[in-house]
Formats: structure tokens, C-alpha cells, sequence
């Protein structure tokens, strides 16, 4: 069974003021899944039969991210456990849940292409011609995502001279300063 969504924009707060199921189904209406399905998809047909429903797992991926749900194992729990969820994100009852492995190979393939760029550009384009990006100057900022692969770097500070070696070195200074 084919779902087809309508692409159009939507405003930010009202986005907020959605319940999850409505929030999901704004949020998937705005991105053009086809590109994306042309990468990840099998290409021929021989072989293994694929068995994964690509664009529910795009979808996932999308609510993992609205959702705040930290790791793609959290993420397939939350799709195991809660069936609403699970159909919000496109997946059927009779679809299996795909392993991390799975979706490893997915964000693999997506890496090496440039079609997130591509739907993001449409994306960009959409917003400007719908009047909800004002100017040719657009900047994408994404400090609100935490880098979990490497732990800060520490800054060493200098330690200050205890205050009986400041008092020696004054010493020093004022007795050759007396000599001379």
C-alpha cells in the first residue's frame, strides 16, 4: 500500500501546538521521499527480495530526530513497543522492524550520495517561492545537536605561584635592585 503525501509547508508553532501523529504526518507531507527511495532502493531484480520498507524507515528517522530519541537501537525499541508510533511512521502491523544493521546500510548509502542535499535545496526553494524564506541568504545552524563521538578537549590552565614564592621572587628583585 502506497501513501502519498501532499508537499506543502507549515508554520513552526502550530507545528508545536500538533499532537505527535499530526506533528509526524506535517512534517512527512514537506519531504520529497522519492529521490531518497531512488538511492537506497534495490536496482534490480535479482537477487535476495528486499523485505524493508525504506521510505517508513526515512520516516523513522525523521521522528527520531522530533521525537528526541538518541540511538537508532532506542529508536527500534520505541518502534517494537509502541505500535502508534510504529504506523505513524509508515510502517505496516505486518512489516517486520528493521535491525540497526539495516539502518546502518541505509545512512551508508545516503552518505555517499548527495540526494539529502538535493531534497534539501528543494526543500529551500519550496520555502522561498511559499514566502516562508524572505531572503536570498540562508544559513543552516545546528548548535542545539550534541557531538557524542569525542569527549571536549581540556583546557590546561596555568597554575598561579603560591604566594611564598611570589614573596621569594620580590626578594630576589629588591635585593639585586639595592645592589646596583
Amino acid at each position: 500500500m502506497t501513501i502519498i503525501r501532499q508537499g506543502s509547508l507549515f508554520a513552526l508553532q502550530d507545528l508545536y501546538e500538533l499532537e505527535p501523529t499530526h506533528r509526524f504526518e506535517a512534517v512527512f507531507s514537506t519531504i520529497e521521499v522519492d529521490p531518497i527511495l531512488a538511492v537506497v532502493s534495490k536496482k534490480t531484480l535479482y537477487g535476495a527480495p528486499v523485505q524493508l520498507n525504506y521510505a517508513a524507515m526515512i520516516y523513522s528517522l525523521t521522528a527520531r530526530i522530533l521525537e528526541r530519541i538518541p540511538t537508532i537501537k532506542d529508536l527500534i525499541k520505541r518502534l517494537k513497543n509502541d505500535y502508534m508510533f510504529r504506523l505513524d511512521c509508515g510502517f505496516l502491523l505486518s512489516d517486520a522492524i528493521p535491525s540497526e544493521a539495516s539502518y546502518s546500510r541505509m545512512l551508508t548509502k545516503l552518505e555517499e550520495s548527495d540526494v539529502l542535499e538535493r531534497v534539501q535545496e528543494t526543500q529551500i526553494l519550496q520555502a522561498i517561492i511559499e514566502g516562508f524564506v524572505m531572503d536570498d541568504t540562508i544559513a543552516i545552524d545546528a548548535t542545539h545537536i550534541e557531538a557524542r563521538d569525542q569527549a571536549p578537549a581540556k583546557v590546561e590552565k596555568a597554575l598561579p605561584l603560591p604566594v611564598f614564592a611570589n614573596i621569594h621572587i620580590g626578594m630576589i628583585v629588591m635585593t639585586q635592585l639595592t645592589r646596583h
